[in-house]
């Protein structure tokens, strides 16, 4: 199949809603030839486009670690050299794609979970787009449910979040704060409890609405009295 024949196949795919079968497909394919394809898609102007191929890549790259772990790591580092200020471009999805992949793989999450979270850390790679931020938020939102080990002591990280003027921030870092169980995050989520905006987020293959209330609620419920 050319390079051409590829994407448009691949994009097939990924405007697909259930994207069970368009995984088994993709899964069927050569894996190292459909990495730099679903890079491009991470650009795509397409929500639903570009999310699904978040996730897909996750899944390719992971299945790649599992029998070339070199081979995930140059795709990991490509991802952090798009949020690399001397890239000249913005690293669009490039966050999203490195925490589904370190989602859906142990030892690359044991390997660059830090970096991911050095994006947020004002003494480490901070990153100052506020679009790149929801990206790293949902990225750190994805590792914090799935390898919360590789992201220890990120509950301080989360707080200029929760009181960010961007609402799609301060849902997103409540989101994590769902998944950990720092007394610390109390006093910031309770003063979120009457805020009703409505964010969406992608989840389990769907973009889904959530309230920041809603959020605030459910993160407040996990912690002890």
């Amino acid at each position: 199949m050319s390079s051409r024949a590829l994407k448009i196949r691949l994009r097939n795919l990924l405007s697909q809603p259930n994207q069970t079968e368009a995984h088994h497909r993709v899964l069927e394919m050569p894996l190292q030839q459909v990495v730099s394809p679903l890079f491009s898609f991470l650009y795509a102007g397409d929500d639903i486009i570009k999310w699904h191929a978040v996730s897909l890549l996750g899944l390719v790259v992971a299945e790649i670690a599992n029998t070339n772990l070199e081979a995930a790591r140059v795709v990991m580092r490509r991802l952090m050299w798009n949020l690399n200020d001397e890239s000249g471009g913005i690293g669009w999805g490039s966050p999203e794609a490195m925490g589904e992949i370190m989602a859906q793989h142990r030892q690359l999450a044991r390997e660059y979970g830090s970096i991911l979270v050095s994006y947020i850390r004002e003494d480490g790679n901070y990153i100052e787009h506020e679009i790149l931020q929801r990206g790293v938020l949902w990225g750190l939102g994805r590792l914090a449910r799935n390898r919360l080990e590789s992201i220890p002591d990120i509950a301080p990280l989360l707080i200029p979040f929760l009181t960010s003027q961007d609402p799609f921030l301060r849902g997103l870092a409540i989101w994590i704060a769902g998944a950990l169980p720092s007394p610390l995050m109390a006093p910031y989520l309770k003063k979120l409890l009457n805020d009703d905006t409505i964010i969406k987020i992608y989840l389990d293959g769907q973009l889904t609405e959530h309230s920041i209330s809603g959020l605030a609620r459910d993160a407040l419920s996990i912690l002890p009295d």
